[in-house]
Protein backbone atom coordinates (compact mmCIF):
# COMPACT_ATOMS: atom_id res chain seq x y z
CA UNK A 1 0.00 0.00 0.00
CA UNK A 2 1.48 3.47 -1.06
CA UNK A 3 2.53 5.80 1.77
CA UNK A 4 -0.14 8.30 2.58
CA UNK A 5 1.13 11.56 1.22
CA UNK A 6 1.59 14.61 3.28
CA UNK A 7 1.18 18.51 1.97
CA UNK A 8 3.97 20.30 1.44
CA UNK A 9 3.26 23.53 3.34
CA UNK A 10 0.53 24.85 5.69
CA UNK A 11 -0.28 27.88 2.98
CA UNK A 12 -0.86 24.11 0.10
CA UNK A 13 -3.40 22.91 2.82
CA UNK A 14 -5.25 26.53 3.35
CA UNK A 15 -5.70 27.21 -0.25
CA UNK A 16 -6.68 24.03 -1.93
CA UNK A 17 -9.39 23.57 1.08
CA UNK A 18 -10.44 27.42 0.41
CA UNK A 19 -10.03 26.09 -3.16
CA UNK A 20 -12.73 23.86 -2.83
CA UNK A 21 -15.11 25.65 -0.55
CA UNK A 22 -14.32 28.86 -2.89
CA UNK A 23 -16.70 27.48 -5.64
CA UNK A 24 -19.30 29.09 -7.75
CA UNK A 25 -21.38 29.42 -4.35
CA UNK A 26 -19.58 32.37 -3.22
CA UNK A 27 -18.92 34.23 -6.24
CA UNK A 28 -22.13 32.88 -8.07
CA UNK A 29 -24.97 32.23 -5.90
CA UNK A 30 -23.38 35.01 -2.78
CA UNK A 31 -23.98 38.18 -4.90
CA UNK A 32 -27.30 37.61 -6.30
CA UNK A 33 -28.80 35.94 -2.84
CA UNK A 34 -27.19 38.96 -1.30
CA UNK A 35 -28.94 41.47 -4.33
CA UNK A 36 -32.86 39.19 -3.75
CA UNK A 37 -32.56 40.16 0.27
CA UNK A 38 -31.24 43.42 0.37
CA UNK A 39 -27.34 44.06 0.95
CA UNK A 40 -25.57 44.89 3.70
CA UNK A 41 -28.18 43.20 6.66
CA UNK A 42 -28.14 39.76 5.31
CA UNK A 43 -24.53 39.99 4.75
CA UNK A 44 -24.01 40.31 8.75
CA UNK A 45 -26.34 37.38 9.18
CA UNK A 46 -24.40 35.45 7.34
CA UNK A 47 -21.04 36.57 8.60
CA UNK A 48 -22.95 35.05 12.01
CA UNK A 49 -23.96 31.70 10.71
CA UNK A 50 -20.38 31.48 9.34
CA UNK A 51 -18.75 31.60 12.88
CA UNK A 52 -21.77 29.72 14.95
CA UNK A 53 -22.43 27.30 12.34
CA UNK A 54 -19.37 26.53 9.41
CA UNK A 55 -16.47 26.53 11.13
CA UNK A 56 -17.21 24.81 13.82
CA UNK A 57 -18.68 21.76 11.60
CA UNK A 58 -15.60 22.04 9.10
CA UNK A 59 -13.20 21.41 12.30
CA UNK A 60 -15.28 18.40 13.04
CA UNK A 61 -14.72 16.67 8.95
CA UNK A 62 -11.07 18.21 9.67
CA UNK A 63 -10.47 16.02 12.49
CA UNK A 64 -12.75 13.21 11.28
CA UNK A 65 -10.11 13.10 8.24
CA UNK A 66 -6.94 13.87 10.43
CA UNK A 67 -8.02 10.83 12.97
CA UNK A 68 -8.10 8.39 10.39
CA UNK A 69 -5.93 8.75 7.82
CA UNK A 70 -8.50 8.30 5.18
CA UNK A 71 -10.72 9.85 2.73
CA UNK A 72 -15.01 9.42 3.74
CA UNK A 73 -15.05 6.12 2.34
CA UNK A 74 -13.49 4.34 4.97
CA UNK A 75 -12.92 7.20 8.06
CA UNK A 76 -15.82 6.19 9.66
CA UNK A 77 -14.73 2.26 9.75
CA UNK A 78 -11.48 3.30 11.78
CA UNK A 79 -12.89 5.15 14.23
CA UNK A 80 -16.50 3.93 15.14
CA UNK A 81 -16.53 2.18 17.93
CA UNK A 82 -17.02 -1.41 17.29
CA UNK A 83 -20.31 -3.09 16.12
CA UNK A 84 -21.44 0.25 14.84
CA UNK A 85 -22.60 1.22 11.54
CA UNK A 86 -21.48 4.88 11.63
CA UNK A 87 -18.95 3.72 8.20
CA UNK A 88 -22.31 3.36 5.89
CA UNK A 89 -22.13 6.83 5.92
CA UNK A 90 -19.27 6.31 3.74
CA UNK A 91 -21.31 5.06 0.84
CA UNK A 92 -23.08 8.34 1.49
CA UNK A 93 -20.30 10.46 1.63
CA UNK A 94 -18.76 8.71 -1.87
CA UNK A 95 -22.44 9.23 -3.69
CA UNK A 96 -22.64 13.39 -2.57
CA UNK A 97 -18.91 13.71 -4.03
CA UNK A 98 -19.79 11.91 -7.62
CA UNK A 99 -23.02 13.65 -7.69
CA UNK A 100 -21.62 16.85 -7.21
CA UNK A 101 -19.29 16.42 -9.25
CA UNK A 102 -22.22 15.49 -12.30
CA UNK A 103 -23.28 18.64 -12.42
CA UNK A 104 -19.91 21.18 -11.25
CA UNK A 105 -17.98 19.49 -14.48
CA UNK A 106 -20.71 21.33 -16.72
CA UNK A 107 -20.93 24.40 -15.24
CA UNK A 108 -16.55 25.08 -14.95
CA UNK A 109 -16.94 23.87 -19.14
CA UNK A 110 -19.53 26.95 -19.31
CA UNK A 111 -16.71 29.36 -17.33
CA UNK A 112 -14.13 28.44 -19.86
CA UNK A 113 -16.80 28.88 -22.64
CA UNK A 114 -17.41 32.38 -21.90
CA UNK A 115 -14.17 33.10 -21.14
CA UNK A 116 -13.06 32.27 -24.56
CA UNK A 117 -15.74 34.19 -25.79
CA UNK A 118 -15.05 37.05 -23.88
CA UNK A 119 -11.71 36.87 -24.81
CA UNK A 120 -12.20 36.62 -28.46
CA UNK A 121 -14.25 39.48 -28.56
CA UNK A 122 -17.72 37.56 -29.45
CA UNK A 123 -20.00 40.35 -27.12
CA UNK A 124 -18.54 43.17 -28.64
CA UNK A 125 -21.24 45.38 -29.86
CA UNK A 126 -24.70 43.07 -29.20
CA UNK A 127 -26.99 44.46 -27.39
CA UNK A 128 -28.99 43.04 -24.03
CA UNK A 129 -31.37 39.80 -26.11
CA UNK A 130 -28.76 39.31 -27.74
CA UNK A 131 -26.22 38.34 -25.54
CA UNK A 132 -29.10 36.71 -23.20
CA UNK A 133 -29.29 34.89 -26.41
CA UNK A 134 -25.49 33.73 -26.71
CA UNK A 135 -26.29 31.94 -22.77
CA UNK A 136 -29.31 30.25 -24.78
CA UNK A 137 -27.54 29.00 -28.00
CA UNK A 138 -24.54 28.10 -26.17
CA UNK A 139 -27.41 25.74 -23.62
CA UNK A 140 -28.64 24.39 -26.89
CA UNK A 141 -25.76 23.07 -28.61
CA UNK A 142 -25.04 19.39 -27.27
CA UNK A 143 -21.85 19.00 -28.68
CA UNK A 144 -19.76 21.93 -27.71
CA UNK A 145 -20.71 21.73 -24.00
CA UNK A 146 -19.51 17.52 -23.77
CA UNK A 147 -16.50 19.04 -25.78
CA UNK A 148 -16.03 21.21 -22.49
CA UNK A 149 -17.07 19.01 -19.58
CA UNK A 150 -14.64 16.37 -20.75
CA UNK A 151 -11.61 19.10 -20.94
CA UNK A 152 -12.79 19.57 -17.36
CA UNK A 153 -12.65 16.39 -16.26
CA UNK A 154 -9.34 15.39 -17.57
CA UNK A 155 -7.40 18.25 -17.16
CA UNK A 156 -8.40 18.18 -13.30
CA UNK A 157 -7.78 14.45 -13.10
CA UNK A 158 -4.39 14.79 -15.23
CA UNK A 159 -3.63 17.44 -12.07
CA UNK A 160 -4.58 14.71 -9.40
CA UNK A 161 -2.29 12.40 -11.19
CA UNK A 162 0.49 14.18 -10.77
CA UNK A 163 -0.04 13.95 -6.58
CA UNK A 164 -0.63 15.81 -3.61
CA UNK A 165 2.27 17.76 -3.80
CA UNK A 166 3.48 18.31 -7.23
CA UNK A 167 0.25 17.84 -8.86
CA UNK A 168 -3.24 18.98 -6.51
CA UNK A 169 -1.13 21.27 -4.20
CA UNK A 170 1.65 23.11 -6.80
CA UNK A 171 -1.23 23.82 -9.21
CA UNK A 172 -3.97 24.83 -6.83
CA UNK A 173 -1.34 27.18 -5.04
CA UNK A 174 -1.22 29.01 -8.44
CA UNK A 175 -4.39 29.32 -9.34
CA UNK A 176 -5.85 30.73 -6.28
CA UNK A 177 -3.02 33.66 -5.68
CA UNK A 178 -3.67 34.21 -8.81
CA UNK A 179 -7.62 34.58 -8.91
CA UNK A 180 -6.85 36.39 -5.64
CA UNK A 181 -4.96 38.74 -7.65
CA UNK A 182 -7.39 39.13 -10.42
CA UNK A 183 -10.44 39.71 -7.46
CA UNK A 184 -8.58 42.41 -6.27
CA UNK A 185 -7.91 44.25 -9.66
CA UNK A 186 -11.35 43.77 -10.60
CA UNK A 187 -12.30 45.17 -7.76
CA UNK A 188 -10.68 48.21 -8.06
CA UNK A 189 -12.12 48.65 -11.31
CA UNK A 190 -15.32 48.09 -10.02
CA UNK A 191 -15.72 50.46 -7.23
CA UNK A 192 -13.83 53.46 -9.54
CA UNK A 193 -17.13 53.31 -11.97
CA UNK A 194 -18.91 56.65 -12.04
CA UNK A 195 -22.27 55.70 -9.89
CA UNK A 196 -20.53 53.00 -8.37
CA UNK A 197 -20.94 54.52 -4.23
CA UNK A 198 -24.58 53.41 -4.81
CA UNK A 199 -23.52 50.08 -5.15
CA UNK A 200 -21.21 50.24 -2.35
CA UNK A 201 -23.87 51.56 0.07
CA UNK A 202 -26.22 49.01 -1.05
CA UNK A 203 -24.15 46.20 0.20
CA UNK A 204 -21.96 47.74 3.40
CA UNK A 205 -24.81 49.39 4.49
CA UNK A 206 -26.83 47.47 7.02
CA UNK A 207 -30.80 49.11 5.69
CA UNK A 208 -32.91 46.38 8.38
CA UNK A 209 -35.64 48.07 6.62
CA UNK A 210 -35.24 45.65 3.42
CA UNK A 211 -34.97 42.96 6.22
CA UNK A 212 -38.39 43.53 7.40
CA UNK A 213 -39.49 44.06 3.78
CA UNK A 214 -38.20 40.05 3.06
CA UNK A 215 -39.39 38.94 5.96
CA UNK A 216 -37.04 38.23 8.80
CA UNK A 217 -37.52 34.42 9.32
CA UNK A 218 -37.06 34.21 5.42
CA UNK A 219 -34.20 36.21 5.20
CA UNK A 220 -32.57 34.66 8.36
CA UNK A 221 -33.19 31.12 6.30
CA UNK A 222 -30.96 32.52 3.47
CA UNK A 223 -27.91 33.30 5.52
CA UNK A 224 -28.14 30.07 7.39
CA UNK A 225 -27.93 28.39 4.20
CA UNK A 226 -25.51 29.97 2.15
CA UNK A 227 -23.04 30.13 5.46
CA UNK A 228 -24.02 26.28 5.35
CA UNK A 229 -23.27 25.62 1.45
CA UNK A 230 -20.63 27.75 0.77
CA UNK A 231 -18.09 25.79 2.90
CA UNK A 232 -18.49 22.52 0.84
CA UNK A 233 -18.97 20.56 4.42
CA UNK A 234 -21.27 17.41 4.76
CA UNK A 235 -20.21 14.93 2.06
CA UNK A 236 -16.50 14.56 3.05
CA UNK A 237 -15.26 16.76 0.26
CA UNK A 238 -12.88 18.94 3.22
CA UNK A 239 -11.88 15.64 5.57
CA UNK A 240 -9.53 14.14 2.85
CA UNK A 241 -7.25 17.23 3.23
CA UNK A 242 -7.31 16.43 6.84
CA UNK A 243 -6.01 13.27 6.49
CA UNK A 244 -2.98 14.84 4.72
CA UNK A 245 -2.24 17.11 7.38
CA UNK A 246 0.28 16.39 10.31
CA UNK A 247 -0.30 17.46 13.80
CA UNK A 248 1.27 20.48 14.11
CA UNK A 249 -1.29 22.93 13.96
CA UNK A 250 -4.80 23.14 16.09
CA UNK A 251 -7.90 22.09 13.82
CA UNK A 252 -10.46 24.37 14.86
CA UNK A 253 -7.37 27.87 14.07
CA UNK A 254 -6.71 25.69 10.42
CA UNK A 255 -10.73 25.98 10.00
CA UNK A 256 -11.15 29.41 10.71
CA UNK A 257 -8.28 30.50 8.67
CA UNK A 258 -10.44 29.25 5.92
CA UNK A 259 -13.19 30.19 6.67
CA UNK A 260 -12.01 34.01 6.64
CA UNK A 261 -10.73 33.45 3.39
CA UNK A 262 -13.47 31.84 1.49
CA UNK A 263 -15.84 34.62 2.91
CA UNK A 264 -13.46 37.53 1.70
CA UNK A 265 -13.44 35.75 -1.57
CA UNK A 266 -17.30 35.98 -1.37
CA UNK A 267 -17.03 39.64 -0.14
CA UNK A 268 -15.11 40.73 -3.18
CA UNK A 269 -17.09 39.17 -5.39
CA UNK A 270 -19.48 41.36 -4.37
CA UNK A 271 -17.77 44.68 -4.67
CA UNK A 272 -16.96 43.60 -8.06
CA UNK A 273 -20.44 42.80 -9.28
CA UNK A 274 -22.67 45.43 -7.01
CA UNK A 275 -20.58 48.74 -7.80
CA UNK A 276 -20.68 47.41 -11.57
CA UNK A 277 -24.67 47.01 -11.36
CA UNK A 278 -25.47 49.96 -9.75
CA UNK A 279 -22.99 52.27 -12.11
CA UNK A 280 -25.07 50.69 -15.52
CA UNK A 281 -28.31 50.83 -13.66
CA UNK A 282 -29.23 47.05 -13.59
CA UNK A 283 -30.87 45.04 -10.73
CA UNK A 284 -28.17 42.98 -8.60
CA UNK A 285 -30.87 40.34 -7.73
CA UNK A 286 -31.68 39.14 -10.97
CA UNK A 287 -30.73 35.74 -10.22
CA UNK A 288 -28.20 33.21 -11.70
CA UNK A 289 -28.11 34.85 -14.65
CA UNK A 290 -26.28 37.41 -13.15
CA UNK A 291 -23.19 35.90 -14.31
CA UNK A 292 -24.08 34.70 -17.78
CA UNK A 293 -26.37 37.58 -19.04
CA UNK A 294 -26.49 40.69 -16.71
CA UNK A 295 -22.29 40.91 -16.48
CA UNK A 296 -21.05 40.50 -20.22
CA UNK A 297 -23.78 43.67 -20.84
CA UNK A 298 -21.74 45.57 -18.30
CA UNK A 299 -18.59 44.80 -19.91
CA UNK A 300 -19.82 45.77 -23.16
CA UNK A 301 -20.48 49.16 -21.84
CA UNK A 302 -17.07 49.60 -19.88
CA UNK A 303 -14.56 51.20 -21.56
CA UNK A 304 -11.78 48.33 -22.04
CA UNK A 305 -14.60 45.60 -21.55
CA UNK A 306 -13.17 42.80 -23.26
CA UNK A 307 -10.25 42.92 -21.18
CA UNK A 308 -12.45 43.11 -17.82
CA UNK A 309 -14.53 40.42 -18.71
CA UNK A 310 -12.03 38.33 -19.69
CA UNK A 311 -10.33 38.73 -16.37
CA UNK A 312 -13.65 37.98 -14.51
CA UNK A 313 -14.15 34.91 -16.17
CA UNK A 314 -10.52 33.91 -15.92
CA UNK A 315 -11.39 34.26 -11.94
CA UNK A 316 -14.75 32.43 -12.59
CA UNK A 317 -12.81 29.61 -14.14
CA UNK A 318 -10.40 29.22 -11.31
CA UNK A 319 -12.98 28.99 -8.67
CA UNK A 320 -14.72 26.36 -10.61
CA UNK A 321 -11.67 24.25 -11.36
CA UNK A 322 -10.27 24.91 -7.51
CA UNK A 323 -13.08 23.12 -6.52
CA UNK A 324 -13.67 20.60 -9.36
CA UNK A 325 -9.93 19.61 -8.28
CA UNK A 326 -10.25 19.31 -4.97
CA UNK A 327 -13.51 16.74 -5.06
CA UNK A 328 -11.47 14.80 -8.17
CA UNK A 329 -8.57 14.07 -5.03
CA UNK A 330 -11.19 12.85 -2.53
CA UNK A 331 -12.87 10.46 -5.31
CA UNK A 332 -9.23 9.62 -6.91
CA UNK A 333 -8.56 8.58 -2.48
CA UNK A 334 -11.66 6.68 -2.81
CA UNK A 335 -10.15 3.64 -5.34
CA UNK A 336 -6.56 3.77 -3.04
CA UNK A 337 -8.60 3.81 -0.16
CA UNK A 338 -10.88 0.84 -0.19
CA UNK A 339 -9.64 -1.10 -2.91
CA UNK A 340 -5.38 -0.44 -2.58
CA UNK A 341 -5.46 1.07 -6.13
CA UNK A 342 -2.31 3.31 -7.30
CA UNK A 343 -3.19 6.64 -7.87
CA UNK A 344 -2.93 6.25 -11.86
CA UNK A 345 -5.29 3.24 -11.93
CA UNK A 346 -7.94 5.89 -9.80
CA UNK A 347 -7.47 8.84 -12.27
CA UNK A 348 -7.93 6.49 -15.20
CA UNK A 349 -11.08 4.50 -13.92
CA UNK A 350 -12.71 7.71 -12.60
CA UNK A 351 -11.84 9.42 -15.48
CA UNK A 352 -14.39 7.74 -17.96
CA UNK A 353 -16.61 7.32 -14.96
CA UNK A 354 -17.05 10.62 -14.47
CA UNK A 355 -17.75 11.74 -18.13
CA UNK A 356 -20.10 9.52 -18.30
CA UNK A 357 -21.94 10.80 -15.14
CA UNK A 358 -21.77 14.11 -16.28
CA UNK A 359 -23.19 13.61 -19.25
CA UNK A 360 -27.18 14.23 -17.92
CA UNK A 361 -26.86 17.01 -16.63
CA UNK A 362 -24.84 18.65 -20.05
CA UNK A 363 -27.94 17.27 -22.20
CA UNK A 364 -30.36 18.79 -19.85
CA UNK A 365 -30.12 21.50 -21.56
CA UNK A 366 -30.55 20.35 -25.52
CA UNK A 367 -31.08 16.45 -25.88
CA UNK A 368 -33.13 15.37 -22.88
CA UNK A 369 -34.38 18.90 -22.21
CA UNK A 370 -38.32 16.93 -21.90
CA UNK A 371 -37.30 16.09 -18.32
CA UNK A 372 -38.39 18.36 -15.60
CA UNK A 373 -38.01 17.14 -12.63
CA UNK A 374 -39.68 19.96 -10.47
CA UNK A 375 -42.11 21.03 -13.22
CA UNK A 376 -41.98 23.80 -16.41
CA UNK A 377 -38.40 25.10 -16.63
CA UNK A 378 -36.57 22.84 -14.40
CA UNK A 379 -33.34 20.88 -15.76
CA UNK A 380 -31.66 17.63 -14.43
CA UNK A 381 -28.96 19.87 -13.20
CA UNK A 382 -31.56 21.14 -10.81
CA UNK A 383 -32.70 18.09 -9.83
CA UNK A 384 -28.85 17.12 -8.71
CA UNK A 385 -27.89 20.34 -7.38
CA UNK A 386 -30.92 19.39 -4.89
CA UNK A 387 -29.80 16.23 -4.06
CA UNK A 388 -26.45 17.67 -2.79
CA UNK A 389 -27.22 21.31 -1.95
CA UNK A 390 -30.95 20.08 0.24
CA UNK A 391 -30.17 16.59 1.25
CA UNK A 392 -26.59 15.11 1.34
CA UNK A 393 -24.70 18.43 2.35
CA UNK A 394 -26.90 19.16 5.59
CA UNK A 395 -27.62 15.80 6.71
CA UNK A 396 -23.78 14.54 5.99
CA UNK A 397 -23.05 17.84 8.29
CA UNK A 398 -25.50 16.48 10.91
CA UNK A 399 -23.58 12.92 11.17
CA UNK A 400 -20.68 14.51 11.57
CA UNK A 401 -21.89 16.88 14.08
CA UNK A 402 -23.34 13.64 15.93
CA UNK A 403 -20.57 11.41 15.30
CA UNK A 404 -18.35 13.73 17.22
CA UNK A 405 -20.32 14.89 19.75
CA UNK A 406 -22.40 11.63 21.13
CA UNK A 407 -20.98 8.42 22.95
CA UNK A 408 -22.43 6.61 19.99
CA UNK A 409 -19.82 7.62 17.83
CA UNK A 410 -16.46 9.02 18.05
CA UNK A 411 -17.50 11.01 21.17
CA UNK A 412 -16.88 14.33 22.46
CA UNK A 413 -13.12 13.76 24.04
CA UNK A 414 -11.69 12.19 21.17
CA UNK A 415 -12.77 14.73 18.99
CA UNK A 416 -11.82 17.75 21.05
CA UNK A 417 -8.52 15.85 21.58
CA UNK A 418 -8.01 15.35 17.87
CA UNK A 419 -8.97 19.01 17.25
CA UNK A 420 -6.54 20.75 19.51
CA UNK A 421 -3.90 18.73 18.79
CA UNK A 422 -0.69 21.66 17.55
CA UNK A 423 -0.12 25.08 17.85
CA UNK A 424 -3.22 27.59 17.73
CA UNK A 425 -7.17 28.31 18.29
CA UNK A 426 -8.64 25.73 20.42
CA UNK A 427 -12.56 24.53 19.83
CA UNK A 428 -14.83 26.09 22.17
CA UNK A 429 -15.71 23.48 25.16
CA UNK A 430 -17.61 25.68 26.71
CA UNK A 431 -20.23 25.31 23.84
CA UNK A 432 -20.05 21.28 24.26
CA UNK A 433 -24.44 21.49 25.03
CA UNK A 434 -24.48 23.68 21.78
CA UNK A 435 -22.79 21.22 19.34
CA UNK A 436 -24.57 18.54 20.98
CA UNK A 437 -28.04 19.62 20.74
CA UNK A 438 -28.07 22.92 19.39
CA UNK A 439 -26.11 22.57 16.04
CA UNK A 440 -27.91 19.52 15.13
CA UNK A 441 -31.50 21.25 15.48
CA UNK A 442 -30.16 23.96 13.36
CA UNK A 443 -29.04 21.49 10.58
CA UNK A 444 -32.40 19.69 10.62
CA UNK A 445 -33.95 22.90 10.67
CA UNK A 446 -32.45 23.83 7.33
CA UNK A 447 -32.83 20.28 5.57
CA UNK A 448 -36.54 20.98 6.21
CA UNK A 449 -36.99 24.39 5.77
CA UNK A 450 -35.12 23.56 1.91
CA UNK A 451 -38.07 21.50 1.68
CA UNK A 452 -40.31 24.05 2.39
CA UNK A 453 -39.54 26.68 0.18
CA UNK A 454 -38.64 24.52 -2.73
CA UNK A 455 -42.11 22.65 -2.58
CA UNK A 456 -44.56 25.22 -0.43
CA UNK A 457 -43.50 28.55 -1.80
CA UNK A 458 -42.41 27.32 -5.22
CA UNK A 459 -39.24 28.72 -5.07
Amino acid sequence: MEKREKFGSRLGFILISAGCAIGLGNVWRFPYITGQYGGAAFVLMYLFFLVVLGAPIMAMEFSVGRASQKSVASSFRVLEPKGKKWHLFGYVGMIGNYLLMMFYTTIAGWMISYLIRMASGEFNGLNTEQVGGVFDSMLADPLPMVLFMVVVVVVCFGICALGLKRGVEKITKVMMLILLAVMAILAVRSITLPGAGEGLEFYLMPDFGKLVENGIGETIFAAMGQAFFTLSIGIGSMAIFGSYLNKDRSLMGESVSITILDTAVALIAGLIIFPACFSFGVNPGSGPKLIFVTLPNIFNQMPMGQLWGSLFFVFMTFAALSTVIAVFENIVSFGMDLWNWSRKKAVLVNIGLVILLSLPCVLGFNLLSGVTPFGDGSTILDLEDFIVSNNLLPLGSLVYVLFCTTRYGWGWDNFVKEADTGKGLRFPKWGRLYFKYVLPCIVLFIFIQGYISKFMTGN
